[in-house]
């Protein structure tokens, strides 16, 4: 029997659940379908928010071929096998055939520079499903061809929709006698994962028989999943807590917290790319000027760790984080660029003083940009005390160093020295 994910898998637009700034009334993607004007486009968001169920649903409704590849069991001759398949399908009074490729941030390089040809020529609409960053994961000439649509975790109302559904209209489920005491058990097993929720459904019923009722309350449904739940789920609520409780550990400057938390990730198959990206975020975020070198090891342990891959990677992404753990602490920078950003998105664009303006033309000159601007280099320590900062915001200090850190008490002395009382 069909699991019930895929029994209750939509099969209109019109059934689909969640997404309706992409697919509701007058938005994008239903546009392009009614219109028949695909472009070929990556669908990026969370695990189980119905990427593929919506490249079926857009196939179906088209009318035209669909073929779907995995990037993690794929390769180049799978993926040029497939575009000639499509050649042959291709007619001149329909749209071109679409080829999904799930998980596309997993594809190499050669991989996505086979499917160029294709997408530019229009042999195939490529549809790519990724849940990291395209930004990062896809390479700029294919990205370049693709519009990126952005699903959102699906909603409690609309998470509670899906199971109502389940229990009134799937061929088993409304045969059994259950009862719904408590919803939001249920939804956070589930995480906002609409595939994940249907087989904790599909889990926490299965002891239902027909005419007798079970109610799913609060202890009967952890009671069940508990039993069952995996040590790690790459793309659950666990995945996160698990690198919170890691970057937690390193701030707190514990490193045996911060080696454990790691290997709960290495030992749950987590990828290298999201471990190293979080590294190289806490090196800047949380050791910053405390220890400079921080974020040079963070980003040569990331390369390193990529470059060997599993298993030595370990080792690398260990000493790494030891190394973190045990650096000097300081947000400085941190703090500096939010109250920053904070002072502009309350004082909007306050014009930049006349004479920190470029002037490369005669007319800008003459109208006084950049006169009086004072070139440090040419005064004595390659300093001179002018206006750096929009007359209204003048002596704010953003940067704060911190006088008990080493580096930055030699930082905050440097900067007393040169601009007296004016910031500190």
């Amino acid at each position: 029997m069909q699991p019930l994910a895929e029994r209750m898998r939509p099969k209109t637009l019109d059934d689909y659940v969640g997404q309706t700034h992409l697919v509701g009334p007058g938005a994008v993607l239903r546009r392009a379908v009614e219109t028949k004007r695909l472009p070929s486009f990556i669908l990026w968001g969370p695990p189980g928010v119905g990427k593929t169920t919506l490249a079926r649903i857009i196939a179906g409704q088209l009318e035209v071929p669909f073929y779907m590849l995995s990037a993690i069991n794929s390769g180049v001759k799978d993926v040029r096998d497939t575009i000639d398949k499509a050649k042959r399908g291709t007619f001149f009074d329909r749209a071109s055939p679409i080829l999904f490729i799930d998980e596309i941030h997993r594809f190499s390089k050669s991989q996505q520079d086979s499917l160029l040809g294709a997408v530019e020529a229009g042999t195939v609409t490529l549809i790519g499903a990724t849940t990291e960053n395209p930004s990062f994961e896809v390479i700029p000439a294919l990205l370049s061809r693709c519009q990126v649509y952005v699903l959102e975790s699906l909603g409690k109302e609309e998470l509670k929709g899906m199971v109502d559904k389940a229990l009134t209209q799937d061929a088993v489920l409304s045969k059994r006698a259950v009862k719904v005491e408590d919803y939001d058990t249920l939804l956070r097993y589930s995480g906002g994962d609409g595939r994940r929720l249907y087989n904790l459904l599909e889990l926490v019923t299965n002891e239902a028989e027909v005419g007798k009722e079970i109610t799913l309350t609060a202890d009967w449904v952890s009671a069940r999943v508990q039993e069952n739940m995996t040590r790690y789920d790459k793309t659950g609520e666990q995945h996160y807590d698990i690198a919170s409780a890691m970057i937690k550990s390193i701030r707190g400057s514990d490193p045996n917290g911060a080696v454990y938390w790691l290997a709960r990730m290495i030992e749950g198959g987590e990828d290298v790319k999201f471990i190293c990206r979080r590294l190289i975020i806490s090196a800047s975020e949380d050791i910053g000027l405390g220890a400079p070198n921080a974020l040079l090891m963070a980003t040569t342990a990331a390369q390193a760790a990529q470059m060997v891959g599993y298993p030595e990677a370990r080792i690398i992404l260990s000493q790494a984080v030891v190394y973190l753990a045990t650096s000097p602490k300081s947000n400085s920078s941190y703090v500096a660029i939010n109250d920053a950003q904070a002072t502009v998105r309350k004082t909007g664009t306050l014009p930049v003083p006349l004479h920190l303006r470029n002037a490369p033309t005669k007319l800008m000159k003459q109208l006084d940009y950049g006169k009086n601007y004072n070139y440090s280099h040419e005064n004595p320590g390659n300093f001179k005390a002018q206006e750096y900062l929009p007359e209204e915001l003048s002596g704010t200090a953003f940067f704060q160093p911190k006088p008990n850190n080493p580096t930055e008490k030699t930082i905050l002395d440097r900067l007393k020295k040169w601009w007296g009382g004016k910031y500190y």
